[in-house]
C-alpha cells in the first residue's frame, strides 16, 4: 500500500472510500472531545457559558488536548485502514530527522517573529491587541501555551498533512494531479475545521494549509510544517496574551474579523516554503555529490 516510486504526499494506495473516513472521523472526534472538555472546564470554573469565545487557561488547554488527540487518532486510523506503517506517514522514504526539525524551527521562529513585528508596526489593531500587562491570568496562559501549544500544532499537522493529504491524493493516479488534490483537500479541510465565516480568515487558513502541505511534499516529511506551525502558534498566541491588558483574549473568527493585514502573514508562509525548498535542494545536491 506504500508506493516507493511516488513522492511523500502521494505515496499511498487504498480503496476509494477509505480517505473519506480519514477526512471526517478525526475532525468529528476533535469537535466532540473539545465540546466535552469545555463542559468539564465550565464546571471547574463555574462558568455560565463554557462555549464562549473568550479563552481561559483551562479552555485553551482543552482545545490543545483535543487537537493533539485527534492528530494521533488520524495517524493510527490511516495506518490501520491503509495497512501502512505509521512511520511512513511521518516521513517517506527517508527516516524522521530531528536535525531538520530543529533547523526549520529556528528558521520559522525568525520569520514568524519578523512577520509579527511588521503587523505590530503597520496594523496593530487588526489582531485585537490592546495594552501590554502581566497578571496571574497572563502567566497561567503563558504556561499553557508553552506546554501544550506544540502538541496542538503537531496534532493539526498529523491530521491534515500526514493523514488527509496522502489519503486524498490516493484518489488520483498521476503524481502531480494527485498532489494537487491532496493539497486542495487538506488545505480546505484545515480551513473548515477552524470555523471562520470571514472570507479573509477562511482564505488565510486555506493558504496556511496549502503552504504547510507544500513544505511536507518538498521535504518528504512533516518536520518543516510542524516546526512552522509550532513557531507560528506559540509566538503569535504569546503576543496575543501579553497584549490583552492582563485579561483573557477571545478567538474571534466571525464575519469581518479578518482584513488585508493577513497578507503580511501570508508572505511569511511563502518565505517559509522558499526556505524549505532552498534547504532541501542544497541537501539533495550534497547527497548527489
Amino acid at each position: 500500500m506504500v508506493d516507493s516510486s511516488r513522492p511523500f504526499g502521494a505515496h499511498l494506495r487504498m480503496s476509494w472510500w477509505k480517505p473519506f473516513v480519514v477526512i471526517v472521523v478525526p475532525s468529528l472526534v476533535m469537535l466532540v472531545l473539545q465540546v466535552l472538555l469545555y463542559q468539564v472546564v465550565g464546571v471547574i470554573e463555574g462558568s455560565d457559558d463554557p462555549m464562549s469565545a473568550t479563552m481561559t487557561p483551562l479552555k485553551f488547554l482543552a482545545i490543545n488536548i483535543s487537537i493533539g488527540a485527534a492528530g494521533v487518532l488520524a495517524i493510527l486510523l490511516l495506518g490501520w485502514i491503509a495497512k501502512v506503517p505509521w512511520r511512513s506517514l511521518i516521513s517517506f522514504p527517508r527516516a524522521f530527522d530531528a536535525r531538520r526539525l530543529t533547523y526549520y524551527l529556528i528558521g520559522a521562529a525568525l520569520l514568524v517573529g519578523a512577520g509579527t513585528g511588521v503587523v505590530a508596526l503597520v496594523a496593530p489593531d487588526s489582531p485585537g491587541w490592546t495594552t501590554f500587562d502581566v497578571s496571574g491570568t497572563t502567566i497561567g496562559m503563558l504556561v499553557i501555551i508553552m506546554l501544550s501549544t506544540p502538541i496542538q500544532a503537531a496534532g493539526e499537522e498529523l491530521m491534515f498533512r500526514s493523514a488527509v493529504l496522502p489519503a486524498a491524493a490516493s484518489w488520483v493516479r498521476a503524481v502531480r494531479p494527485a498532489l494537487g488534490v491532496g493539497l486542495a483537500v487538506s488545505g480546505l479541510g484545515f480551513a473548515v475545521v477552524h470555523g471562520s465565516a470571514d472570507p479573509w480568515l477562511f482564505g488565510y487558513y486555506t493558504f496556511i494549509g496549502v503552504s504547510t502541505g507544500l513544505m511536507a511534499v518538498i521535504s518528504r516529511g512533516i518536520e518543516a510544517p510542524v516546526a512552522f506551525h509550532v513557531a507560528n502558534n506559540v509566538l503569535f498566541t504569546t503576543v496575543n496574551t501579553l497584549m490583552a491588558d492582563g485579561e483573557t483574549f477571545a478567538i474571534d473568527r466571525s464575519t469581518d474579523s479578518g482584513d488585508a493585514s493577513l497578507l503580511i502573514l501570508g508572505a511569511v508562509n511563502v518565505a517559509m516554503v522558499a526556505l524549505v525548498w532552498r534547504r532541501e535542494r542544497r541537501a539533495r545536491a550534497a547527497t548527489a555529490d
